[in-house]
């Protein structure tokens, strides 16, 4: 596909930007962790129960092994990495924790996400509690991750680990933009098949769709979304995206694909039809910097042979 020079410099000043952007995030989370945090950078770790998924992932990202965790079966199948240790003790479901596991656990810090705000005081009577916003409508879930990750690590005395884990994300971005480089401007749309005719669509506004525009592609779902993504469209809403390319991220049932595999509509829409439907195996939609390196490495994996 040809990409018009006007793209190609508006793509330029985007990675100009990025790149700005991205050195004042960095700069900042140095700051912060050399400032506050290092004196407590020798320091044993606190005792860390984590409720939300992105913390757990950061957390285990600073080389933090927490106490206690929530719905680790799913989190091993869903998520995947970081891979979580077996001594973490699991507290059952994220909507519904088990508080007496916790209470045994003995967390000397609880860290949960603005969506568990409502169990603030029933958590805090255990352990303090902390909240890191990823997921909200001021910043792009890629940003706040890195600053979280900075915050966090100034917590919990791990300043260079911190510094570590954003660097290491970085260079991940840098790798997966450069190996896109011959699909830059293109349309994609991330997804999740729910069923043979349905899917959930993720927005710009995703973590997904965040990675897909700083990889240098454009996310194709522009419909508002409710915390990222739109919960149920059709798959023949794909015949509104010819030139897109389709990229569903698990975890999918395997009825899904067989269904849509075996569904003459499916194999009508034109990015199917060309050959442009990839499915990844599955990336956490919710996590922290883990899983948008996790992302951007099985995406270039996967596209590495779509024209």
């Amino acid at each position: 596909m040809v990409i018009h020079d006007r793209a190609a410099g508006a793509t330029a000043r985007r990675r100009t930007s990025d790149m700005s952007r991205r050195g004042l995030l960095i700069g900042a989370a140095a700051f912060g962790v050399t400032g506050a945090g290092a004196a407590r950078a020798l320091s044993p770790a606190p005792r860390v129960a984590a409720v939300d998924w992105a913390m757990l992932e950061t957390t285990l990202a600073l080389g933090v092994v927490p106490v206690a965790a929530t719905e680790l079966i799913l989190f091993r199948k869903a998520a995947v990495e970081p891979p979580v240790p077996g001594q973490v003790a699991d507290l059952g479901l994220r909507g519904s924790i088990s508080y007496e596991r916790l209470l045994a656990a003995r967390p000397d810090l609880i860290l949960i996400s603005p969506w568990y705000e409502a169990r603030r005081g029933a958590l805090s009577r255990i352990a303090p509690v902390e909240s890191y916003a990823i997921y909200g409508r001021t910043e792009p879930p890629y940003d706040a991750s890195v600053r979280a990750t900075a915050r966090l690590g100034a917590r919990l005395g791990r300043p260079d680990a911190a510094a570590q884990a954003i660097a290491r994300a970085e260079e991940a971005l840098d790798a997966a933009r450069a190996a896109l480089a011959h699909l830059r401007g293109r349309q994609v749309l991330v997804m999740n098949l729910g069923d043979s005719r349905h899917f959930r669509a993720f927005g710009a506004d995703s973590l997904f769709g965040d990675m897909i525009g700083r990889l240098g592609l454009k996310p194709a779902w522009a419909a508002p979304t409710r915390f990222g993504a739109y919960p149920t469209v059709g798959v023949e809403a794909l015949a509104a995206m010819p030139e897109a390319i389709v990229v569903n991220v698990g975890p999918t049932p395997p009825s899904a694909l067989a269904g849509v595999r075996d569904s003459p509509l499916w194999r009508a829409l034109p990015p199917i039809a060309e050959g442009r439907f990839v499915s990844l195996p599955p990336v956490n939609p919710y996590g922290a910097l883990p899983a948008a390196q996790r992302f951007a490495r099985l995406l270039t994996d996967s596209l590495s042979g779509v024209a």
